[in-house]
């Protein structure tokens, strides 16, 4: 029987451990620190193994057909999924796929092993609602149409803040990526925002609870998820959009931020990037048993003649509670049902993403269902015939 290695039991593993811990598959639980993975696995009945993370140790139990799942920082998952294909195992990450993880990709193949990444929140679960409307327009699709995609997702405290946010994971990776440029699609034309802050809009979701106003902007490269979500290259593509949604009044709240943020240069400004980290840790971490909540958004629109004809939305709005932070049920819980599928042999070899099987997908979100999280349609869209 295969065993379930999964590395790392920081703030977004614990719900998706215990889940695995529960299943049938010899789970063994590896960590930096052993205290916190013992902790974090507290209180169940059959408890996996831990052991210190140490990849030299790691490499020495690997046998064919098990599943590395590193949920370790993104510049280590490459060395991962080396030690994984070296040993006939498959891997599992929920971060974004580098050129360099692609590059894997014909070698993953010839081995019969999968490379498993973007199956977390987002990217993951965003990408299971793309395909998913995806494929409820595509028989009503007319040559005519002019599409509008936008897919926003935020995480957030559930009782905001003076700060409009806290950090669930390293806020130096939070401000890296407020440093990064963004490009997307509006208006027909290839968009591109050197920082964030300079390209905010605004976006009302009509939520299952209500109306909610969220500041909104572009992040990373929009622009390969179009082929990735299955958009024909002949269709006319007026917006294409994939961001980050915050509170109503973060942008101001961070003015200053920004404005440090802009000025940092060479390796001075890396020092202070680093301690301005450290200091928004000491303030703005979540504390012990502190509800967060997550809200994504993804939408489709056709229009004909400048008048929507085909809208499609579904959304998740999900909060901490008993079972986790919101956060770290969404990402876990994904990565555990993709450690699932790779053990079932429902997902292609080589690396991919999230799926588009439908079939796939329903039961992923059937299992997210039963799980306490479930995808609700956006009430303001409409899917018309």
């Amino acid at each position: 029987m295969p065993t379930i290695h999964w590395l790392g039991a920081g703030l977004s593993s614990a719900p998706g451990i215990r889940r695995l811990a529960a299943g049938n598959t010899p789970l063994i639980l590896w960590n930096r620190t052993a205290s916190h993975a013992a902790a974090v696995v507290a209180g169940l009945s059959s408890p996996p193994e831990i052991r210190t993370l140490d990849l030299d140790a790691l490499a020495a139990v690997i046998r064919r057909g098990d599943v590395l799942v590193s949920m370790l920082p993104a510049d280590m998952h490459l060395q991962i999924a080396r030690l994984a294909l070296d040993n006939g195992a498959h891997f599992v990450s929920s971060s974004y796929i580098a050129p360099e993880m692609l590059a894997l990709h014909d070698e993953g193949q010839q081995r019969g092993l999968c490379l498993v990444n973007e199956v977390g929140l987002d990217p993951g679960i965003d990408h299971l609602l793309a395909h998913r409307l995806l494929h409820q327009y595509r028989p009503r699709h007319r040559p005519e149409h002019r599409l509008r995609f936008r897919s926003w997702c935020g995480g957030f405290p559930a009782l905001p803040n003076d700060f409009r946010y806290k950090f669930s994971w390293s806020p130096v990776g939070v401000l890296r990526a407020l440093r990064a440029p963004s490009r997307c699609l509006q208006n027909g034309r290839e968009t591109v925002v050197q920082r964030p802050w300079l390209g905010l809009s605004r976006y009302d979701a009509e939520l299952p609870a209500g109306r909610e106003s969220f500041e909104a902007y572009a992040n990373r490269d929009s622009l390969p998820f179009i082929a990735q979500y299955g958009f024909d290259p002949s269709w006319q593509v007026e917006q294409f959009v994939r961001g980050t949604l915050r509170l109503d009044g973060w942008s101001a709240a961070w003015q200053p931020l920004f404005e440090e943020l802009q000025s940092l240069e060479g390796e001075a400004g890396e020092t202070r990037l680093q301690e301005i980290g450290a200091e928004l840790w000491h303030n703005y971490a979540y504390a012990e048993g502190e509800a967060d909540r997550v809200v994504l958004c993804v939408e489709l629109e056709a229009l004909e003649g400048g008048q929507p004809v085909w809208h499609g939305g579904l959304c998740m709005d999900a909060r901490g509670n008993e079972k986790g932070s919101a956060m770290g049920r969404l990402v876990s819980h994904t990565v555990s049902l993709a450690v699932d599928s790779v053990l079932a042999g429902e997902l292609a070899t080589g690396v991919s993403a999230a799926p588009s099987d439908p079939a796939l997908i329903d039961a992923w979100f059937a299992a997210l269902s039963e799980l306490g999280d479930e995808v609700h349609p956006l009430p303001g869209a409409q899917l018309q015939t």
